[in-house]
């Protein structure tokens, strides 16, 4: 039997009314469940480790450079994730890795601060897909309560990275001058090939849908597609009213998920978090080292607050998933990030200051993935769960700018942003002759 004969055998016994959940009770759904886990979460947890944005990097702390990457990433991450759906993840999630991962090696390569700006244009275009890209495919495999979980391996896992990262990048530096390149240059150049690898592996391993997973039976392909199928529905509901998720794309659907309100309260909700999310990912090895660390050590001292969001992340996950619920959480997180930054600013104390940049990015971290799946336990369709998210993180992302933005303005005493911004430039372009 061929891929798309076993396909359209997968599709036949999902929509067959005669078929209910107990035509699959024999099946244990905790098995199959970790089943899919140890194919799927691996590689996504390894693509998450190559996300460029959340690392910091000597060159991009330029604002002028961080403002040319927000612009094409926000513009392009809901067409990046229709593509998605019409084409397939195994290609285009691939795909994009490879278009970013040349970008970043050619910035290491880059003559000019032109140059650099274009490179983060079209780093932002290249990025775009991959953070919405997943966290839409997630939904395709998982129910609606229990994605956060698996949401928050992958939201754990690049926050994880960008502890080591920064330390990483900290040791290519000291290749400054092999092949009479700067060592920053290397920086790109390495972690771009690495992407490049990453990538090309990811097209042999990345699995599109429950419908073509060749590491299941037909049977349990059958189960997981009739389960996310009718998975809005009640657990009571005959199975003759059961009413099936829309998988057609049309005009009907986009226009419905830009008029669907809840997706723009998400949307306000998104922007209260990610704000500082960027600061302190971007900044935060920064941070520290202004409160009198050096720099190896102020390196150090960010892997201890990752890693703690990270755990605190995936363990929250896992108890709004039990107990289905998710705005609780997220409040939690917020006022637990308000705590946060209220210490920093109410103290010249390094210790209090850093303890208050560690609360604050416990409660930053765990609200993003409780954030991400409220919203999508509450669209239907995969196509406008595709918009719909899309549109959520795209705008969403764009008070991500505003945060990469503050220490400008601090800089600038709150009057001077075009001097302080001018400032910044000229350092970069000092670095790319």
């Amino acid at each position: 039997m061929s891929k798309a004969e076993k396909a359209q055998a997968v599709g036949a016994i999902a929509k067959n009314p005669n078929v209910s959940l107990e035509t699959f009770a024999h099946l244990d759904i905790d098995r199959l469940l970790r089943k899919i886990d140890l194919r799927l979460i691996p590689m996504l947890t390894l693509l998450a480790r190559q996300r460029p944005l959340h690392r910091p990097r000597t060159l991009m702390y330029d604002h002028s450079s961080f403002t040319a990457f927000f612009f094409t990433y926000c513009a392009f991450e809901v067409p990046s994730n229709i593509i998605l759906k019409r084409l397939r993840p195994s290609i285009w999630l691939p795909t994009i890795m490879v278009a970013w991962g040349i970008v970043m090696t050619l910035m290491g390569l880059v003559k000019s601060y032109s140059g650099l700006l274009t490179a983060r244009i079209f780093l932002g275009v290249a990025e775009a897909g991959l953070f919405p890209g997943v966290v839409y495919y997630n939904t395709m495999w998982y129910c609606r309560y229990e994605i956060q979980v698996r949401q928050a391996y992958f939201f754990s896992a690049a926050s994880v990275a960008g502890a080591f990262s920064g330390l990483l990048a900290y040791g290519i530096s000291f290749m400054d001058g092999v092949g009479n390149l700067a060592g920053w240059r290397w920086i790109f150049i390495l972690e771009g090939i690495l992407t490049v690898l990453v990538a090309i592996t990811a097209f042999f391993v990345l699995v599109d849908y429950p419908e073509t997973a060749s590491f299941l039976t037909i049977e349990e392909r059958a189960f997981i597609t009739y389960r996310l199928k009718y998975d809005n529905q009640s657990p009571t509901t005959s199975s003759s009213s059961l009413i099936p998720q829309t998988e057609s794309l049309s005009r009907k659907h986009l226009i419905s998920a830009f008029r669907d309100w809840q997706i723009w309260l998400n949307v306000i909700v998104y922007w209260g978090y990610v704000c500082p999310l960027y600061g302190i990912s971007l900044f935060l090895p920064t941070i520290i080292k202004e409160l009198g660390y050096k720099t190896t050590t102020a390196q150090l001292l960010t892997v201890p607050i990752y890693v703690t969001a990270g755990i605190i992340t995936i363990v929250i996950a896992y108890i709004a998933d039990r107990k289905r619920i998710r705005s609780p959480f997220i409040l939690g997180g917020l006022i637990t990030q308000l705590i946060g930054f209220i210490m920093c600013i109410s103290t010249s104390s390094p210790g209090v200051t850093y303890a208050g940049i560690f609360i604050a990015a416990c409660g930053i971290y765990e609200c993003q993935p409780s954030n991400i799946t409220w919203l999508s336990n509450n669209l239907a369709g995969s196509y406008k769960r595709a918009v719909g998210m899309g549109i959520q993180i795209s705008v969403g992302n764009l008070a991500g700018g505003l945060g990469v933005q503050a220490d400008q303005w601090e800089a600038a005493g709150g009057g001077g942003v075009v001097d302080g911004g001018k400032e910044k430039k000229t350092e970069a372009g000092k670095m790319v002759r």
